[in-house]
Order: structure tokens, then sequence, then C-alpha cells
């Protein structure tokens, strides 16, 4: 099959070309016929397979035939949840659409608004944003949607990771209700369904790859080590083997900064990517990557669905992440395309039980491999893939910050028969806290940098999480009448004559007649 027999036109054919393109991969052979059909689509393909071509390159042609922008109006808006994925997609919609008379734009925070609102003034036929600036622009009636005709939501799962849930729902509420809907995805998860079933209408579902597996053009290999010499066994790898472009991965902005810096002291040039960043820094940082100026690019996971670089060689795992999920995308910047790559993890012994969760997701052990003179403290057993001796952990994928009462009410025992401990356990506030405790840590590192909706505004507990009274104070003891305690409220309301003269309890301090 080639890119000819999909139905697209001379102009487009002729930019895939230029490419070097010729056979449409999988993800889209299937999924460019059913956009020119104008049916709404679920595609879910693993990262490197050619998704962004599957729905830039038809919509191109569908748009090319329709009726231009008028000022202000959208034709296409396109979803991404980052902003280097933005850039990725907007530099798609340009190199496959330059031989036709469309506009595009790319709008996402980090930087100024106001060019971008001079952009729209004209009018765009494919707008890339991302949530946060889109809703800006919106609030400030830069664009309106009345002559929209698709939506495409480009790594769905990742948005709905980042707390873009809220910001989406509120996008689609001004949107007109006919218009084609396209979700393409790394993965369909059942959170992901849940939103389909309110946006797509019997969409055509396309599936090319088991769900969270990794690339078999891919190699991959664990080394074992201690956490203290993470930094002195990647220099060795990266000097060792002569790596010329290696991305490593850190889970936090302040590591990230850090291992910068430690590999720029051993004469290795390194720059780091994050959300804290300016969009200047890494715009530089990465263009740097690209050209060879910078051998090693640090980045937190913001970067695992953003980044696009042709034939990179290698891909360093410095801190396991803490979502096994978050793997497949991070080792899916690698053996892009066909082409051959290899992953490395550096894995410490705190990492041990992420290390387990990632191998029951891609349903495999990976091999470990020591290197010398950085032999670890400890032993990395490998993982029983059929999970039965791990069912009974069902807490946080990072293995930590399980709060106090959890881990009570967790055990069988302690909840039905030691009085203290089961009040405490089973206090739906206790609870509560806890788990939003949990989940704020674990998304921390998923932020933009920008607007992302619950993260970004202060995640506000459920009503049924919040106390409808004012906690009572503690009882005192029986018989004691001093004045330290009287007029302040008890456990048993007992009576009170000074409440007689006054109904109003919020006065805790004690009576001046006592």
């Amino acid at each position: 099959m080639s890119f000819a027999s999909l139905g697209l036109s001379a102009q487009i054919l002729k930019a895939v070309a230029n490419k070097g393109y010729d056979t449409p991969s999988p993800i889209q052979a299937q999924a460019i016929p059913a956009v020119l059909e104008g049916k709404d689509v679920m595609a879910a393909a693993q990262t490197g397979t050619g998704k962004t071509a599957g729905f830039t390159l038809p919509l191109l042609e569908l748009l090319s035939k329709g009726n231009k922008a008028s000022a202000k109006q959208v034709r296409a808006l396109v979803l991404t949840p980052t902003r280097e994925l933005a850039a990725q997609v907007g530099e798609s919609v340009e190199t496959y659409g330059k031989n036709l008379p469309l506009k595009s734009a790319v709008v996402f925070g980090g930087v100024g608004i106001g060019p971008q609102i001079t952009k729209l003034n004209r009018g765009v036929d494919i707008l890339v944003a991302t949530p946060g600036r889109l809703l800006d622009l919106y609030n400030q009636r830069a664009l309106s949607f009345s002559q929209l005709e698709v939506l495409v939501l480009d790594e769905a799962d990742r948005m709905l990771d980042m707390g873009f849930i809220h910001d989406i729902k509120k996008i689609l509420a001004v949107l007109p209700a006919k218009r084609q809907n396209l979700m393409f995805s790394a993965t369909f998860s059942d959170e992901i369904r849940q939103l389909a079933k309110g946006l797509v209408n019997n969409p055509v579902e396309i599936s090319v790859t088991p769900r969270n597996a990794t690339a078999n053009t891919v190699q991959q290999w664990i080394c074992p080590v201690d956490k203290g010499q993470k930094a002195a066994v990647l220099v060795k790898l990266v000097k060792q083997n002569n790596w010329q472009q290696v991305l490593v991965f850190s889970r936090t902005k302040h590591g990230a900064n850090r291992l910068a810096k430690n590999l720029e002291a051993k004469d290795i040039t390194a720059a780091a990517i994050h959300g804290n960043k300016s969009q200047g820094a890494r715009t530089k940082a990465l263009a740097d990557f690209k050209s060879g100026a910078v051998r090693v690019l640090v980045a937190t996971d913001i970067a695992a669905r953003g980044l696009d670089i042709d034939q990179l060689p290698q891909v360093v795992n410095f801190d396991l992440p803490n979502v096994p999920e978050d793997y497949v995308h991070r080792i899916g910047r690698t053996g892009r395309a066909g082409a051959s790559g290899h992953a490395v993890s550096l894995v410490g012994d705190e990492e041990i039980k992420l290390l387990r969760d990632i191998e029951l997701l891609i349903k495999q052990n990976l091999e470990r491999r020591v290197i010398e003179g950085f032999e670890p403290t400890y032993h990395l057993p490998e993982t029983d893939l059929t999970g039965k001796s791990h069912g009974q952990n069902k807490g946080p994928r990072n293995g930590g910050g399980q709060g106090r009462g959890n881990g009570r009410s967790r055990s069988p025992n302690k909840g039905a028969n030691s009085g203290g401990a089961s009040n405490k356990s089973a206090n739906p506030r206790r609870q509560g806290n806890n788990q939003g405790g949990q989940n704020a840590a674990a998304k921390t590192e998923h932020r933009d940098g920008q607007r992302s909706g619950e993260m970004a505004r202060g995640h506000q507990a459920s009503a049924d999480s919040q106390p409808s009274k004012p906690r009572r104070q503690r009882r005192p003891n029986a018989g004691n009448n001093s004045a330290s305690t009287q007029g302040k409220p008890s456990g048993q309301r007992r009576p009170n004559p000074n409440r007689a003269s006054n109904g109003n309890r919020a006065t805790n301090k004690p009576s001046n007649n006592s």
C-alpha cells in the first residue's frame, strides 16, 4: 500500500514524498481513510508509529476542499497536553500543508499572548493548542468556534493524567454539537473510554499494537546500581560507549538541573528541560540537542510525549517513573519509525517495586547488567510475571506516601477488634485527606508550568470529605468543674447556665464570672 492509494491530493503527496515517506504505517493506513470518510475515530498506537501524520494528513485533505476561515474563526482544533507536543504537531501541519492555501497557528502558555491574538484575528484553518492557553484566548474573545468542523484530542490519556479534564469539559461545552471528533493516543484507559462516551459518535476504533506494549525495535536493559552511584555510572556509560545523543529522564525538576550540572562538570555537554524552564530556554535546549551542540538532554516526563527527534539512538531512565505506563512513553522516544534504539534504566534498591510494576505492565523481565566497579549493595530479584505473589499490594505505584489511616484499614484484624485504631482508620475525613495527598504527590511532576485543570488551581476536596460541623473539643475529665474548662463545649453538651442568656456558640472563652 502507498500513500497515493489513500485518497490524498497531489499537493499533500508531494510534501510526504519530500519527507522521504512512501509507505504508510499501520496506524496511518487505517486512520486516514476513516477520517476522510468523515467518521469519528478512536485510534491507539504506541509512540513512534506515526499517529501525528495519521490525523494531520486527512485533516489537511478535508479542509483544503472547504471554505477558508473567516476572522477569529477556527475550522479544526487540535488539543495537546504539552507545549512541546503542540509545537511538534504544528510543525507537522506546516510541513505537509506547505503546498495548500491553508492557515495554521500554534498557541500555548509561557509566551506572550499578544502575537497569538493578532494571528487569530485573521482566522485560522487549523489551530493547535494546549487547553489552558486556549481557554484564556476564548475568555478574551480572541477566537470563535462557530465554524468548527473537526476536533482532535492528541495524547488524550496524557491530558487526563495532567489534570486537564475540567478544562477539556469547558472547551467541549463551547464547541458546536455537529462536528467530527478524533481521539489519538498511545493508550486508551478506562478513564479515556468514559470521556469518549460523551464525545465520539459511533467511532471507528483502531488499535495496531497491544496495550502498553514497547516497540520491538528498542533494546532494553536494567543496570542495578546504588542511588549515590547513578551519576557516576551515567558518565561512564556515555564516555565508554561514546554516546553522542542521549535523552535522560529524571523524576524531578531539581534532579534534572542537578544532573545536568554534574554532567557539565565531567566535560559532557548537557541541558535540562522541564516545566519550570521558560519557553525560550526549553526551545533552545531542544534545538541544541537536535543539532548536536548538546550531547545529553535531561528531561522530566513533560517531554515524554512531546519530543520528536529523528534517529534518537539512546534513552536513559536515571529515575524510574512513578506511573508504569510512562516507561512505555519514555523509551518510545527511541526506535521510532522502524529505526533501532537502546534504552537503559538505572535502578536503585528503593525502586524495586517500581521496576516490578513496569515489568508486570510490559509482561517481560528485562535483562540485568551490572557495571564493573559499580556493583550494587543489594539484590535485584526477577519479577514474577504471574503477579500472584503481589496481589495484596494495591497501594500507590511509587510504593510510598501511604497514610497512617490507610495502612491500618488494610489489616483485617485491627479493623474489627482494636477500638482506637479502628475508629481512626474508619474516619472518612482522615482517609479522604490521605488519598488526596497521595494523588497530588503522584501527579506533581506531570504539570506543564501552565494552567492545568485541578492541579494548577488547587484541588478542592469533595463535599463528602468536608466536615459539616466544627470538631468538638476534647471531653473534660469527669467531675472537673475548674474555671479552665467552664464555658467550653464538651463532647456530651452538658447543661451550662451561661447558655441560657447567650445562645451564640461562637464564643469559647471562659466566663468572666467563673
